[in-house]
């Protein structure tokens, strides 16, 4: 039978609306359906609004020709629909879905002031300088999205009566006056201009042409400068493999951060900023940003499927230190790499459900003991293995908060702007999901790679994984009329370009760590901002600083680079406007070759005619306005100096990867 009659029931379109979804304001008034009778095939097609457990049983029926051979490459997303379907029918799953509930006015803005640390805002006393020191970096679209919020909650606070809440404009001043960002809201936007214009402005798309993505300029002041007409993009199509271009970030004079490249307490401060410009974007783009309340779900007595992954995490680093992905899923997705990349239809062909059964009971009982084998396991129930996991994690991959944002992100037109706004989502999601994902972002990526042996190529394995990936029994809605066949090809789509784009959406945004940076300047500071005319002389003091400061740049720099943990020296470097890290680590190469440098520990460095690679070596940037930062090695290592005199640069060995099973 033709799966397109198969409804569909996936996380954007039943999940209770999480915080933040995305959705377009246009179509976020989901209206009741009237059953239906379908022409095709003459089978009744009626609307259900129950939980997911109930999956719709047929989907709108097509009309045409037309219809249908644009549908044939939807089979897989269709049947592997079925699938599901098929095998949670079989298990009970009484008490485990979620009821949506619509937060009331007023009541999502809290929680996203909450989300971004902003909760204090909204109180008598909000004066501490945390609070402030955050409103200090953001962008003019950032400010306003945070007074938006503001606006609205004051607003519904004031219809129920109750106390009174400080007016937005005491905590952003005057719009004349720009009392938090001063003069940078204009520079800001401005500069977006420019980058975009002089980088952007004038080419048109051509399939597998080499563009660029640029990071240097908040995404959200990039599309205000879009909406004046600067860049006028063209929407593509959904499916057209050959007209993915390929994206290149341009290494500014600092690099380009990876994540990983920032530490701990840094990394901390980026899914708070991420939020605000994902929130300012989507105003931008006149996009809605909404959520529910989460019910938790009930804890499974399993061991591995089921177990939510910070709990895998916690018991899988007391046999293995440090490790960042579970070992279940590196052992599902080490088995499938090592037999099952040729498998013909991996991933779409589905194992048997009772294999796939005692499979995964077997692994409940042995696999902590070391007693199980992968050597007679049927590829294919490996593979039906690992979906299933994904599906039966607690809470879903994406997190409940986030999993209709990253579905809904299918409503934005522009391909670059979509990409904007899967990056953020990536750095908003906790650790541990977003390591679980990068997993198997990789995995897939090695199975699209062998498409001529297992004939499954890019759109295909995104058909197959997007349900599993945006089904999930923790949430749950209704279904618009009409729109089962743009919903499912939008969900695979952002599957397509997770994977594709994979190493682009990994990286942190320049223009966020510039935020983080004048998050740790202003943190030292610390002047108090409760007196308004202290405050605004204070930063006039501040601003002629950095200007000063800015004019004192110099065109050439002697440093000392310390090599602590492997030198007992340090070493001398003459910085103009050509060097790089690299060249600073090449140095240190020839210098412990060429000199009788005192080596304090480089037992693992030294290889086996004596000498030290440079690859095996990494320069830190530590302290000043950053905590520690792992550098690009073609970052300017002069400009670095410049926008941070006081930081100190560390030659470390390069840390190895993280453990694996």
């Amino acid at each position: 039978m033709y799966m397109e009659d198969i409804k569909l029931n996936i996380g954007f379109i039943r999940t209770r609306i999480p915080r933040p979804q995305i959705l377009r304001k246009s179509v976020c008034c989901a209206q009741s359906v009237e059953p239906i009778t379908c022409r095709y095939r003459k089978c009744p097609c009626k609307m259900n609004s129950t939980p997911w457990k109930d999956a719709l049983e047929h989907a709108t029926c097509l009309n045409s020709k037309t219809d249908l051979l644009d549908s044939l490459s939807m089979d897989d997303f269709w049947i592997e629909v079925e699938n599901i379907k098929q095998s949670s029918d079989s298990e009970s799953e009484e008490g485990n879905v979620l009821e949506s509930k619509t937060p009331e006015e007023g009541e999502a803005e809290a929680e996203w002031l909450q989300d971004t640390g902003l909760s204090d805002l909204i109180g008598d006393h909000f004066a501490d300088s945390d609070n402030m020191v955050l409103l200090s970096t953001l962008t003019k679209t950032q400010k306003a999205a945070v007074q938006r919020r503001l606006d609205t909650y004051s607003r519904s606070r004031c219809k129920k009566s109750k106390q009174p809440v400080r007016d937005v404009r005491d905590v952003f001043g005057a719009a004349a006056s720009g009392e938090i960002l001063g003069e940078r809201e204009e520079s800001d936007r401005d500069q977006a201009e420019q980058t975009i214009e002089g980088e952007l402005g004038g080419f048109t798309r051509v399939a597998g042409k080499e563009e660029l993505f640029n990071t240097d300029v908040a995404y959200s002041e990039q599309a205000a400068a879009l909406l004046k007409g600067i860049l006028q993009r063209e929407p593509r199509r959904i499916r057209d493999d050959c007209s993915l271009p390929r994206l290149r970030i341009p290494k500014g004079r600092l690099g380009v951060t990876r994540i990983g490249d920032l530490s701990p307490q840094d990394m901390k401060k980026i899914p708070t900023l991420a939020l605000i410009e994902l929130t300012a974007l989507c105003d931008i783009l006149d996009l809605d940003l909404k959520r529910n309340k989460a019910v938790k779900m009930k804890a499974s007595e399993n061991r591995l499927c089921g177990v939510p992954l910070s709990v895998l995490l916690e018991n899988d680093q007391k046999i293995i230190p440090n490790i960042r992905v579970p070992l279940i899923l590196q052992a599902l997705l080490s088995s499938l790499e090592k037999k099952g990349l040729d498998t013909e239809g991996i991933l779409r062909i589905s194992g048997s459900q009772a294999r796939i059964k005692s499979l995964q009971q077997k692994l409940e009982n042995d696999f902590y003991a070391g007693l199980f084998s992968w050597e007679e396991v049927h590829q294919n129930d490996v593979s039906g293995l690992l979906k299933r996991f994904i599906r039966e994690l607690p809470t879903p991959l994406l997190t409940t908060e986030y999993i209709s944002a990253f579905a809904s992100v299918q409503h934005i037109s522009d391909l670059k702007q979509r990409l904007q706004a899967l990056n953020l989502l990536v750095l908003i999601l906790p650790e541990a999901n977003r390591n679980a994902l990068k997993a198997l972002l990789e995995f897939l990526r090695k199975v699209a790679s062998r498409e001529k042996k297992n004939k499954m190529n890019l759109w295909n394995v995104s058909t197959v994984m997007a349900p599993n990936l945006f089904m999930h029994k923790a949430v749950s809605t209704k279904i618009p009329e009409g729109q089962e066949k743009q919903l499912a090809e939008g969900a695979a789509d952002v599957v397509r370009m997770m994977i594709h784009y994979q190493d682009l959406l990994w990286t942190v945004s320049s223009f966020l760590v510039a935020q983080v940076r004048k998050m740790n300047e202003n943190n030292t500071r610390r002047y108090p901002f409760y007196d308004r005319h202290i405050k605004n002389l204070l930063r006039k003091i501040h601003t002629d600083k950095d200007k000063a400061e800015k004019n004192q740049t110099e065109p050439s720099k002697m440093v000392k680079i310390q090599a602590s943990l492997l030198l007992k020296d340090s070493l001398e470097v003459h910085l103009d406007n050509g060097t790089k890290a690299a060249d600073v680590l090449k140095q240190f190469q020839r210098n412990t070759c060429q000199n009788d440098w005192n080596l304090v520990s480089t037992v693992n460095l030294l290889k086996c005619n004596g000498s030290i690679q440079s690859s095996d070596l990494v320069l830190y940037e530590v302290g000043g306005n950053i905590n520690e930062h792992c550098l690009d090695p073609d970052t300017y290592l002069l400009d670095l100096y410049n926008i941070n005199p006081n930081g100190e640069w560390i030659i470390k060995q390069n840390p190895p990867p993280p453990p694996v099973l």
